[in-house]
């Protein structure tokens, strides 16, 4: 009679007995393989070759000069410069003179060449950039470590004392080249601004040179001697049309004392007098007029003043005559046979008068023409002066041009060397060591310790896959599950299983054994790993 038998655990459940007897069955298969897995690579651990690494910080300080007073002419951007000269310090001159002179690649069986050297220091040397904190300082390198790795410490010290040298002492060099060279940069230019300026001057020179008199800056001036000149000129014509007036009159007095003589009879004083008189208060009259006007100075007053007192004295000459002749002495002899040429003769004072007149026309008529001449000449300037005025504006326009890139470029280049001058004096941005060369004490590479962590790992990686094979390729059934699954039917009832005490006792056996060789490795690992620890 079949019986229900208990609820199987459903498909896919995790089951805890099943691992444990698989464990039960294959600690063996996987404590071996942990043991030589962390036994190899902690032996790799002591075979490999041993490599110190020395480290320095180099400190990257900033201008004792602030940039208010001193601007550096140096590129700002440290993190190129410092690519830059870590080639040149990587360079394969600079790594073989190192090499060379402390003798490193040397020991080893095979013989390198000096390029295999050389490759080799470049992977044994590390740099690290170091930036800011926090805040504004956060994206800007402060520091920077140098790292270089080698088999004895001594020579790992050494040589990272001697890169910090080169990096400190090329950084002076770049910062000092580059700023010499701006410096260099700023005078070729400024010469060649100095030669176009010369050269705008010369220009603006010669325009002045040929426009002597046409220049914007002269326009007042011009206007000035224009106003004077035309001033001179109604003046001179004034002037001449009263010499030409005196000309008429004296020629007037002379046709009629020619006139008298002609006819034998005296000059009349009734006759001559009152045209005297008329010329004398026309005189006086002109002297009125132009004395409202113009000063005693002033020429044409001062010639007046002069023709009125010679008017006058030829009229006091004339009532002189006529008293002392009285009347007409009909005993006289004829006027016609008679000629008066004494000194002080009416006809010769006439006639002088007449000739300073006409001297006096012609200088008078010269001086309009030549006012007249130095108008136009005046007047063709003032015409000419936009024109000049546009020419000018153009030339100095490019003038001002010139001298502003003089300038700037005189200010720059005047700033350069005052930066130059900070770098040769080693006031600029520098680096400075603020951590020596350490010398290692315990070596970079192999870390024991760490390689002890990766053989347990590797030790039960193997473990597993070692005990999970010699499970895969076990058939034999090792629980009742197993047996039930391959039932076609339910199991009705069991037949209790029949164990010797020889069997017991084996079983046990197992387990202890089981038991000391996993406490054995595990104490071996523990030992080994302490045994790095402090060897490390």
């Amino acid at each position: 009679m079949m019986t229900e038998v208990d609820e199987e655990p459903k498909a896919g459940s995790f089951d805890i007995q099943h691992y444990l007897g698989i464990v039960r069955r294959r600690h063996i298969q996987f404590l071996i393989p942990l043991f030589l897995g962390w036994i190899v690579v902690w032996g790799a651990s002591w075979i490999l070759p041993v490599s110190y690494k020395s480290g320095t910080l180099i400190l990257v300080e900033q201008p004792t000069m602030p940039k208010d007073y001193v601007t550096p002419n140096v590129t700002d951007d440290l993190q190129d410069r410092l690519q830059s000269i870590t080639q040149q310090i990587l360079s394969r001159t600079r790594l073989l003179l190192i090499i060379d002179q402390l003798n490193l690649y040397s020991g080893g069986r095979k013989h390198m060449t000096p390029e295999e050297k050389v490759g080799r220091m470049r992977k044994d040397i590390t740099i690290e950039l170091v930036h800011g904190a926090t805040g504004a300082t956060a994206d800007q390198i402060t520091a920077f470590n140098i790292y270089y790795s080698a088999r004895d410490p001594h020579v790992a010290q050494q040589v990272t004392g001697e890169l910090s040298k080169l990096f400190i002492n090329a950084n002076l060099e770049v910062r000092q080249q580059q700023s010499e060279g701006t410096t260099k940069f700023l005078e070729s230019q400024l010469e060649t601004a100095r030669a176009s300026l010369a050269e705008q001057e010369a220009k603006i020179r010669e325009f002045k040179g040929q426009h002597i008199g046409e220049l914007p800056t002269q326009q007042a001036s011009n206007l000035q001697i224009l106003s004077g000149l035309q001033s001179q000129l109604t003046s001179e014509q004034d002037a001449l049309n009263t010499a030409q007036q005196q000309k008429v009159y004296l020629q007037t007095l002379i046709n009629q004392y020619k006139t008298l003589q002609g006819t034998g009879k005296t000059p009349d004083g009734a006759t001559r007098l009152p045209a005297i008189d008329e010329q004398l208060d026309k005189l006086k009259s002109q002297l009125a007029e132009l004395s409202s006007h113009y000063t005693d100075s002033y020429p044409d007053i001062r010639n007046l003043k002069i023709e009125i007192a010679k008017t006058e004295k030829t009229r006091s000459d004339l009532i002189t005559e006529l008293k002392a002749k009285g009347s007409v002495d009909n005993n006289q002899p004829d006027s016609s046979t008679i000629t008066d040429f004494s000194p002080n003769s009416p006809m010769l004072q006439l006639q002088g008068q007449l000739h300073a007149n006409l001297s006096e026309i012609k200088n008078r008529e010269q001086a309009v023409t030549d006012l007249k001449t130095k108008i136009n000449d005046y007047q063709a300037r003032l015409n000419q002066e936009p024109v000049a005025e546009q020419q000018m504006a153009d030339l100095t326009r490019g003038y001002d041009a010139s001298r502003a890139d003089y300038d700037e470029l005189l200010k720059k280049k005047n700033q350069s060397q005052m930066a130059t001058s900070m770098e040769l004096l080693q006031q600029g941005e520098r680096f400075s060591v603020l951590d020596p060369p350490s010398l290692p004490v315990k070596p970079d590479f192999p870390k024991r310790l760490q390689f002890c962590g990766i053989g347990i790992g590797l030790g039960m990686a193997l473990g597993v896959l070692v005990a999970g094979g010699f499970e895969f390729m076990d058939d034999r059934l090792h629980s009742e599950k197993e047996l039930k699954n391959l039932l076609p039917m339910a199991v009705i009832s069991e037949i209790p299983e029949l164990v010797k005490p020889s069997d017991v006792q084996n079983s046990k056996r197992r387990i202890l054994l089981g038991w000391g060789m996993a406490t054995v490795i595990v104490v071996v690992i523990l030992a080994g790993s302490a045994f790095n620890y402090l060897h490390s």
